[in-house]
C-alpha cells in the first residue's frame, strides 16, 4: 500500500489548526489571568467557563476516539450488535446523575479536584492511596488513545504507528502545557466540529455504496452476517447489567468530569452543562452506529478491501476507518481521518490535564510542599503533565496490553473511588478507618475476581462463572457487587470504629486516625488546616 498523501495532508492540516488554537487559547488565558489565581486558571479556567464552551469541552471529553470507533465495532461484531452498545445511554445517564447529585456539593466548597473531598474527610494518607487508581486510569487511557490513533494511521495512511503516536503526544502535551483548561476547552470546540461534520459527510456515501445492502433489512435479517441489532442471551444478562452500571456510575468519579463542572461560572450553568453534554454524547454515537451497521451490511468482496472480511482478519477494531477508506470516495474519506484524529485528541488532552491537576493540587501542594507558591504549584503541574504524557506515549507502543490495563484501572475506580466519593459527600460521619477497610476489601475482591485479558486467573468463582477455551468468564455482576460491598464496608467500619472509641471499648491511644480528636499523622484535613482544601482565592471568598 502506498503512502496516502491526501490523507496525510488532511491530518497535518488538522494538527496544525489544533495546535494554533491551543496556543491562541493559552495567550488568551494569560491575558485574562491578571488579578486571578494562575493555578485556578490552569486547572478550572478561573471558574469562568460559559455554557457554550463548557458544553463542547464536556462532550468532547467523553466522545473520544475509543468512543466513536468502539461503538462502530460493537455494532459490526456478529456476536454483539446494537443492543450491546451501552456507552451512549450509559454516559448520558452518568452525566445526568452527576449533574443532579454531585455538582452542588462539589461546588459549594469550591473544590478544585475530585480528590479534595476525599482528602478533607479521610486525610492525606488515604487521599494518596485513593489517588493511585484514577492516576493509573488516566495515564493508561491516554496511552490507549495514542495507541488507537497510531494503529489507525498505520492502516489508513501507511505510516509508522510510532511516528503518529509521537506527533500526537507532542501536539497534545504542547498546547495543554501552554494554556491548561482554556487550551483544552477551545481545542475541544474545533475537534467537536471536525468530528461532527466529517462523519456525517461520509455516511451518505457509505450508505449508497453498491456493495452495501439496506441497513433496514440487515437489522433484522441474515445477510452477509448476523443481524446488526444483535441480541442479549439470558445467561449474559448479568454481565450486560454489570457493564451498564459500571458505565453509569463508574464514569462519575473522574477528574475529567469534575474539571468541567467546577470550571463553570455558576452551579446552575454547571448542571446545565452536565445535562446537555449527556445528550451530546448520545447524539454523537449515531454516526458510529450507522457506520457499524453499514459494515455489517457490506459484501467486502465487492470492495477494494476484498476477502476475508475485517472480522475474519481480526481487524474489527478498525472497522470505522476501513468503512471510510473502502466505501467512500477518496476525497470524502480523508475528512473522516480528521474526525478520528480529532476524537482521539479531544480525550487525550483531558486525561493529561486531569492527572497534572490532581498531582499538583492534591499531592504536591497538600503533602509535599504545603507552603508552595501558586507559581511553584503551576510549574509542578506542568512538569507532571510532561512526565505523565511521556510515560503514556511510551506505554502506547505496547498497545496489546494498554487497553486491558486501562479497563482494569477503570474498574478499580468504580469499585474503590465511587463509594468513597459518595460517602465523603453524602455520609460525612464516615471516617478513615472505614475508608481504609473499604479500600482493602474492594481492591482484594476485584483482583481476586481475575482478569482474563491480562491472564490473571480468578480465585473467587462467582455464580455462573464458566470455563470457555481454557479461560474463566465471570458472568455474575461482580464489579457492581464489589462496589456495593466496598460502600457497605466503609459505612459499617466507620460506625463500628467510632462506637468502640466512644464507649471506651478501645483505648483512645489506639486511635491512630484521630477520629475522636487529638493529634495524629493520619488526622483528616478538616480537623487540622481546613484552608488547605481550598486555593487562596476560594478561601478569601469563603471568609468574605
Amino acid at each position: 500500500m502506498a503512502l496516502n498523501i491526501p490523507g496525510l495532508v488532511s491530518v497535518s492540516v488538522f494538527f496544525t489548526l489544533t495546535l494554533a488554537t491551543g496556543i491562541w487559547a493559552s495567550w488568551k488565558s494569560r491575558k485574562d489571568q491578571q488579578n486571578r489565581n494562575p493555578t485556578e486558571m490552569a486547572m478550572v479556567g478561573g471558574r469562568n467557563i460559559n455554557v457554550f464552551l463548557g458544553l463542547f469541552t464536556a462532550t468532547a471529553t467523553w466522545v473520544g476516539g475509543a468512543y466513536i470507533e468502539s461503538t462502530a465495532e460493537i455494532v459490526y461484531l456478529p456476536s454483539k450488535g446494537l443492543l450491546w452498545v451501552q456507552a451512549p445511554l450509559g454516559f448520558a445517564l452518568s452525566l445526568a446523575i452527576g449533574g443532579f447529585f454531585f455538582v452542588n456539593p462539589m461546588r459549594s466548597k469550591n473544590y478544585m479536584t475530585v480528590m479534595d473531598p476525599l482528602q478533607e474527610t479521610y486525610g492525606n494518607v488515604m487521599g494518596t492511596l485513593l489517588f493511585i487508581p484514577p492516576l493509573l486510569g488516566e495515564v493508561f487511557w491516554f496511552a490507549a488513545i495514542l495507541a488507537s490513533l497510531g494503529a489507525t494511521m498505520r492502516v489508513i495512511l501507511d505510516i509508522g504507528g510510532s511516528l503518529a503516536i509521537t506527533i500526537s503526544a507532542c501536539t497534545v502535551i504542547l498546547y495543554t502545557l501552554q494554556g491548561g483548561l482554556y487550551s483544552v476547552a477551545y481545542t475541544d470546540v474545533i475537534q467537536m466540529v471536525f468530528i461532527t461534520l466529517s462523519l456525517w459527510i461520509c455516511i451518505p456515501f457509505a450508505l449508497v455504496n453498491s456493495a452495501t445492502e439496506s441497513i433496514y433489512y440487515t437489522a433484522t435479517h441474515q445477510s452477509y452476517q448476523d443481524p446488526w441489532i444483535g441480541k442479549i442471551e439470558k445467561h449474559y444478562l448479568g454481565r450486560w447489567l454489570d457493564d451498564f452500571f459500571y458505565l453509569v456510575l463508574g464514569s462519575i468519579p473522574w477528574q475529567t468530569y469534575f474539571q468541567r463542572v467546577l470550571s463553570a461560572a455558576s452551579t446552575g450553568q454547571a448542571r446545565l452543562i452536565s445535562y446537555l453534554s449527556g445528550l451530546g454524547c448520545f447524539a454523537m454515537a449515531i454516526p458510529s452506529v450507522l457506520i457499524g451497521a453499514v459494515a455489517a451490511s457490506t459484501d467486502w468482496n465487492q470492495t477494494s478491501y476484498g476477502l476475508p472480511s475485517p472480522f475474519e482478519r481480526g481487524e474489527s477494531a478498525m472497522i470505522l476507518p476501513l468503512v471510510l477508506q473502502h466505501l467512500c470516495p477518496a476525497y470524502i474519506s480523508i475528512t473522516g481521518l480528521g474526525a478520528i484524529a480529532a476524537a482521539a485528541m479531544s480525550s487525550a488532552d483531558s486525561a493529561l490535564l486531569s492527572t497534572g491537576s490532581m498531582f499538583a493540587h492534591n499531592i504536591y501542594r497538600k503533602i509535599l510542599r504545603k507552603k508552595a507558591s501558586e507559581t511553584e504549584v503551576l510549574w509542578a503541574m506542568r512538569t507532571s503533565m510532561l512526565v505523565f504524557g511521556a510515560g503514556a506515549a511510551g506505554l502506547a507502543f505496547y498497545s496489546s496490553s494498554v487497553y486491558d490495563l486501562w479497563f482494569l484501572s477503570g474498574e478499580l475506580v468504580y469499585a474503590l473511588l465511587f463509594p468513597q466519593l459518595c460517602c465523603a459527600l453524602f455520609a460525612p460521619s464516615t471516617n478513615t478507618y472505614g475508608s481504609a477497610a473499604g479500600f482493602l476489601v474492594g481492591l482484594l475482591l476485584r483482583l481476586l475476581a481475575g482478569e482474563p485479558a491480562l491472564s490473571i486467573p480468578p480465585v473467587i468463582l462467582y455464580p455462573a462463572c464458566s470455563l470457555v477455551n481454557g479461560t474463566y468468564s465471570q458472568l455474575f455482576p461482580f464489579k457492581t457487587f464489589t462496589m456495593l460491598l466496598t460502600l457497605g464496608t466503609i459505612l459499617a467500619i466507620s460506625y463500628l470504629a467510632k462506637a468502640l472509641f466512644q464507649r471506651n471499648l478501645l483505648p483512645r491511644s489506639w486511635d491512630v486516625c484521630n477520629i475522636m480528636g487529638g493529634t495524629s499523622i493520619l488526622i483528616p484535613l478538616q480537623q487540622v488546616e481546613k484552608q488547605e482544601c481550598f486555593p487562596t482565592t476560594a478561601l478569601e471568598e469563603k471568609h468574605n
